[in-house]
């Protein structure tokens, strides 16, 4: 490759669909420099939501079509399209993908493969782990988007030599601003007319989380946290955004603790940014996170964060200064510290500054490219072993 050729980077991904990943994936692929990129992306399993934004950018997107977990027809599909394009660089991102991108390796043996971890996997069998292990040949670099993501990868495996961290990016300079940090008529409007969507009092107070509702987000201890600070509070509402195999379950919790009319499940929204700033605080109670793309949003607007103590939150959240943090399962915790904000404005406002800092100064758009740039440079001038 010439010094003057554009980096080929072919950046492989199971669906494009509205998740976290896939939203870096999308954001990186938008914002490399075309005068140093040919960028193009393939969805292993289908498309989604996000194709639109590549569209938008003019980005080639292909769609191999896996249909089951193993998969000859889409391994061979994926492997004669990287003998026919031989991109310089190819970047995977989760499971199938990693797997399946490392597995065509050798359709292109010139092409550099970049495998993208973006979670505490703790839910991986041991088949899956020893896959990682037993690929860990076909892989010139690892990436981790935190350094929690990258000590788990290193525990089970994965020489800590090959493992490099970019952290996740979030726009935070368009963010809708939440009400904490902004009294305009539009961000009054915004909060108004989010309540009466939702069939809720003009003054209730939001307490919101976005995620999948699974089992890693212990969402019921939200529920108990709600019903707790409504002893203190009765104007006091939990938001769920988002949908997931235990939908129904949490919707029956709710009702079993006597919060079902304080509590708000309203699915998948298109209008996350929008809810954020309509809300007043926002809880997160995961087990375990790589690096979680709601807990950035909801700080990117100037919301006070309330988030359990897991190594990826607190590399986000610093604990009394930009929001706080509390035990894995701590309801009360949840409950207590909101009770403070919602009695001390001030104090919302101030963490809500500083959360907004933190996003705009250290998880920028443009630091995170610029990263994956570099990486990218010094992976395809090095020619292949």
């Amino acid at each position: 490759m010439t010094g003057h050729q554009p980096v080929s980077v072919a950046l492989l991904i199971p669906t494009l669909d509205r998740s976290g990943a896939e939203k870096q994936l999308v954001t990186l692929a938008c914002g490399l420099s075309p005068d140093e990129f040919q960028v193009e992306v393939i969805a292993l399993t289908r498309g989604g939501p996000l194709e639109s934004s590549l569209a938008e950018h003019g980005i080639p997107l292909t769609i191999i079509g896996k249909r089951h977990r193993i998969d000859l027809a889409a391994l061979r599909r994926l492997k004669r399209h990287l003998a026919r394009t031989r991109p310089d660089l190819l970047h995977t991102w989760l499971f199938a993908a990693n797997s399946y991108g490392r597995l065509a390796r050798a359709a292109s043996p010139t092409t550099r493969v970049i495998v993208s971890e973006r979670c505490v996997d703790s839910w991986k069998r041991s088949w899956q782990l020893w896959l990682d292990r037993r690929l860990i040949p076909r892989t010139d670099q690892f990436l981790a988007n935190s350094r929690s993501v990258a000590e788990f990868y290193g525990s089970v495996g994965i020489p800590g030599t090959q493992i490099e961290v970019i952290a996740n990016a979030i726009d935070a300079r368009d963010t809708p601003l939440a009400t904490w940090l902004s009294d305009t008529p539009e961000t009054v409007d915004r909060r108004k007319r989010i309540r009466e969507e939702l069939g809720l009092p003009p003054d209730s107070v939001l307490m919101t989380c976005v995620g999948r509702l699974a089992t890693q987000k212990r969402v019921e201890d939200l529920v108990w946290a709600i019903e707790l600070l409504g002893h203190h509070a009765p104007a006091a509402h939990l938001l769920v955004v988002g949908d997931g195999p235990l939908r129904s379950d949490l919707e029956t919790f709710a009702v079993q603790t006597g919060c079902r009319d304080r509590v708000r499940f309203t699915g998948h929204r298109d209008d996350v940014a929008d809810i954020w700033a309509a809300s007043d605080v926002a809880w997160l109670a995961s087990d375990f996170e790589g690096q979680s793309n709601s807990l950035m949003e909801a700080m990117a607007a100037g919301l006070p964060v309330i988030a359990s103590n897991i190594p990826a939150n607190a590399e986000l959240v610093i604990d009394g200064e930009s929001g706080h943090l509390v035990a894995v399962g701590d309801s009360a915790g949840f409950a207590r510290h909101s009770r403070g904000l919602l009695d001390h404005p001030e104090r919302g406002r101030s963490l809500g500054q500083a959360a907004r800092t933190r996003m705009l100064e250290t998880y920028s758009v443009q630091a995170a490219v610029d990263a994956h740039a570099r990486l990218y440079h010094q992976l395809a001038s090095r020619g292949v072993d």
